[in-house]
């Protein structure tokens, strides 16, 4: 058992002696009940009545440090002693209320911990395991996308730290359906980014038409960014990393791209098409200028990805680049699939 490490009891491994087997009722064809219970699990470890956690709680303003009431997990949640809790750049939106989730809030959505306490009609879970939770707050189950089983983007979605507290805090609770074990081989801090920024990345990159082999770049060597090169070296294409600070390059070879390309210093699209132009070329860094401007770098049939959350417009001049959209099969804008909740939301901020 690693140090800090809570026992979960030896109810798991305790068992009921054998016994001679029971009765059947010839009338109803059915065993009665055994006539001993199994030990139930361990629901809680100790707790304070109180823990520290750090809020947003008026617009525009900075995080407050509070104390948070302990509340015992109810039917389908289960309480986690944060261990790491990631940075992502939507978590400013809670502050600046961009998306009108009410204040105040807990911010925090890439979040490993240890499960601490859980109800006890909770099944799955048990306290001491290590597991993970991301974007994806929690789904109804029961609208025309959860039985089409696009849980992401159920109708009435809840989103860790937007729309319910999130990981900022010694303490956090979460719902059931969108948790995940995570091995306790893997450092908390380096894992838990990978539930938001890992999985756009990932999730996108792999949707898209490109092989083994095919000339993919990735501009931005940020948070995100640095992920998809990961992830595009892995999966075997010709990887190039696009940023416009020279400062990076060393870090892109590192994290397995083939390619360096400092745009502020030569144009992205330029270097691209040196290189035959590419099949996929993955926007992680929001900057709308470098965007508009690695379009022309697409080979035949190639693929404009955008993951980043651009906050100004991205113009594409339909002249300049007719000789491209005659060849390319479509633009895609893959972000977080947050769900009709958040479309809902922004289209009542704009109205």
């Amino acid at each position: 058992m690693k140090p800090g490490r809570q026992p979960t009891g030896n109810s798991i491994s305790q068992k009921v002696e054998d016994t001679e087997p029971l009765p059947v009722n010839s009338s109803s064809g059915h065993q009665p009940e055994p006539l001993v219970s199994p030990v139930p699990q361990d629901t809680m470890s100790d707790h304070p009545d109180s823990y520290i956690a750090y809020s947003f709680t008026e617009k525009n303003g900075k995080l407050q440090k509070i104390n948070v009431p302990w509340k015992d997990p109810q039917e389908g949640e289960i309480v986690v002693k944060v261990l790491a809790c990631g940075v992502c750049g939507s978590d400013i939106f809670v502050g600046e209320q961009q998306l009108p989730t009410g204040l105040p809030r807990i911010p925090g959505h890439e979040i490993v911990g240890t499960v601490w306490a859980v109800p006890s009609t909770e099944h799955k879970f048990k306290v001491g395991e290590r597991v993970g939770a991301g974007w994806h707050g929690g789904h109804c189950f029961s609208c025309d996308m959860c039985i089409a089983g696009n849980f992401s983007q159920c109708r009435k979605q809840t989103i860790n730290g937007i729309f319910r507290d999130g990981g900022y805090a010694e303490y956090v609770t979460l719902r059931t359906e969108c948790m995940i074990y995570v091995s306790e081989d893997l450092d908390p801090a380096e894992t838990a980014p990978l539930l938001c920024a890992g999985i756009t990345a990932f999730n996108s990159i792999r949707h898209m038409d490109a092989s083994p082999g095919d000339l993919v770049a990735v501009q931005g060597i940020g948070g995100i960014g640095h992920l998809a090169v990961q992830y595009a070296k892995a999966m075997g294409f010709n990887t190039v990393a696009i940023s416009s600070s020279d400062a990076k390059r060393e870090l892109a070879g590192r994290l397995g791209a083939s390619h360096f390309v400092d745009s502020s210093k030569e144009p992205p699209a330029k270097a691209l098409q040196t290189l035959g132009g590419a099949q996929m070329i993955v926007c992680a860094a929001p900057n709308e200028k470098i965007i508009e401007e690695v379009l022309m770098g697409l080979g035949p049939n190639g693929t404009l990805l955008i993951i980043a959350l651009a906050r100004a417009s991205v113009s594409i001049p339909i002249c300049q680049y007719l000789s491209i959209f005659r060849h390319l099969l479509f633009i895609c804008c893959f972000g977080w699939l947050g769900g009709w909740l958040i479309f809902d939301l922004l289209l009542q901020s704009l109205l």
